[in-house]
């Protein structure tokens, strides 16, 4: 039977590639090609949450993955105030404090006795995140005529660093990378 592995890593660095680059190191995916795929779990396959993945095979080869990624830079600001707001505000609104964005990425997924799926989500906080990917897996499951019993969800978040790209990524690897020659 085909494994799947769920790992997650958090990256820092000067440039958005590097940080990305990092935080696939974190979770051992960096010496792939990742290939995406929607986000479908073959019925046969097994998922396994694990804090890095094994090895899957030569650098360079091509891996089947689904992934959450998001990365955040030196500026990029968001409204300190719950959500934002959009429209006309008044002045005293203009000057509400602003600050760095959280990253956070999070991978859940839904299993029973046939296929499976995956939902992704990237946010500013974990708490958000799973949410989300609890109301995805509902609607995808609502989707389809599957006996969807097994849930889990695996999250990375981390505060940015000032004057550096932090990138918080999940990935599901699915089983051996294949040569892309």
């Amino acid at each position: 039977m085909n494994t799947i592995h769920v790992a997650g890593g958090v990256g820092v660095a000067d440039t958005a590639m590097a940080s990305y680059d990092a935080a696939l190191a974190d979770a051992n995916l960096h010496n792939y090609n990742l290939v995406a795929v929607s986000s479908v779990i073959p019925a046969e396959a097994t998922v396994r949450a694990v804090e890095t993945v094994p090895d899957l095979g030569p650098a360079g080869n091509a891996l089947t993955v689904v992934e959450a990624r998001r990365t955040v830079g030196p500026s990029d600001e968001v409204d300190f105030r719950e959500g934002g707001r959009s429209g006309a505000e008044d002045a005293a609104d203009k000057r509400a404090p602003r600050r760095r964005p959280n990253v956070a990425a999070g991978l859940g997924w839904a299993t029973g006795p046939g296929p499976g799926i995956f939902y992704e989500v990237t946010g500013e906080d974990s708490e958000s995140v799973r949410d989300r990917i609890h109301a995805g897996l509902d609607a995808g499951s609502s989707l389809r005529d599957w006996e969807l019993t097994g849930r889990e969800t695996r999250v990375e978040a981390a505060i940015p660093e000032p004057d550096r790209y932090t990138t918080a990524v999940v990935i599901a690897a699915y089983g051996e990378s294949e040569s892309v020659l």
